[in-house]
């Protein structure tokens, strides 16, 4: 798993690519709260495009991040999720927290 960050202005885009387990979780948390905390973010996109696989620590990854972006004022998007991990998002209710969208890649 790797985590790619880009920042525009006060959006900040963590591009995901691999698989999310509670071996990679913690690394990625870590990379997207430094740069939260190390900025005026008011967005925070999180691409699931290439995202192969997502257990329980991938649901926390985001409730986190939502947590976080509350704290600093700010929203979270969550785009490009396949319909597996979308449909595990909104049965736990993440959909609630914050925009989850589906890959319109087929």
């Amino acid at each position: 798993m790797s985590v790619t960050i880009e920042s525009s202005g006060q959006t900040l885009t963590a591009y995901l690519d691999g698989e999310i387990d509670h071996h990679t979780a913690r690394e990625i948390r870590e990379k997207i709260d430094s740069e939260i905390e190390g900025g005026n973010v008011k967005l925070l996109i999180i691409d699931f495009r290439d995202v192969t696989f997502m257990d329980s620590s991938g649901i926390g990854l985001v409730m986190g991040r939502y947590r976080q972006m509350k704290f600093y004022d700010g929203e979270l998007q969550v785009v490009n999720t396949s319909p597996q991990i979308y449909k595990v998002m909104r049965v736990a209710g993440l959909d609630r927290l914050a925009l989850i969208e589906r890959s319109t890649v087929k």
